[in-house]
């Protein structure tokens, strides 16, 4: 991809498969990559990669502004951020004011907090690429799945209002959609759920035009063509990666 050989790319949810794979791709690209996660990276799969990590929860102002200045002092401004980062509950009508509370404070509040903070770097670089992350579920109604569903409507919404507001700076906002990716989240949400995984896996890639899930790495693609100079003309737009998902 043209234009990426030593950006600086911030990267939100970076320890989960999905961020993990964009981080892959874009070290391949010659990116200098900051993995930011909740989760503390205890089998140092930033530093195996050759990326940097910071742990920092994205809900937490305090914490996101920091982590910016430390990210700025570093490694310089960034250039890139992608915003993988969410938590994934899934209710209808039952959810409750907790349920609304932990889904909204990481995929619109945390969302919304490391853009903040990072757009800034942004403007003093002249221009960069924000590459939010919704979900074919962004575009469907789905079964019990209203709390994550209305957060992954509210980014499309986000990425769209963003663009306007941030175009006058040369910065790009787009929007990836993926369909269902086998991920370790797809797993874990199987048997929160108590679902037979393979057939639940069965069942997701019968939803899709290719007859299967996802994969990571084909995510990550998308990411390195958004973050690109191939992308210089593309903002506040919808990325399908769904293997056909939304056109059956």
């Amino acid at each position: 991809m043209r234009g990426l050989k030593n950006k600086i790319v911030v990267i939100t949810g970076g320890l989960g498969d999905l961020g993990y794979a964009a981080a892959q791709r874009m070290i391949e690209e010659e990116c200098k990559v900051v993995l930011l996660d909740v989760a503390a990276d205890e089998e140092n799969r930033a530093e195996k990669i050759g990326a940097v990590y910071f742990r920092v929860d994205i809900s937490k102002e305090e914490e996101v502004s920091t982590i910016a200045q430390q990210i700025k002092q570093q490694m310089g401004a960034a250039h890139v951020l992608v915003n993988t980062a969410a938590r994934f509950i899934f209710k209808s009508v039952d959810a409750t004011t907790e349920d609304w509370d932990n889904i909204l404070a990481v995929n619109i509040r945390g969302t919304s907090l490391i853009t903040k903070h990072i757009v800034e770097q942004m403007k003093e670089n002249g221009g960069g690429s924000i590459i939010n992350f919704s979900s074919v579920s962004g575009f469907v109604g789905q079964s019990n799945f209203a709390t994550y569903n209305a957060t992954k409507f509210a980014i499309r919404g986000l990425t769209k209002c963003w663009a306007q507001d941030l175009a006058p700076f040369n910065i790009r906002v787009n929007t990836i959609c993926p369909g269902y990716i086998y991920t370790r989240a797809f797993v874990n949400s199987c048997e929160k759920l108590g679902l037979d995984l393979e057939e639940e896996n069965k069942r997701a890639s019968a939803m899709h035009l290719l007859n299967r899930q996802g994969r990571p790495e084909e995510v990550a693609s998308a990411v390195a063509f958004l973050a690109s100079d191939d992308s210089s003309f593309i903002t506040g737009s919808d990325l399908l990666v769904d293997g056909g998902y939304l056109a059956k």
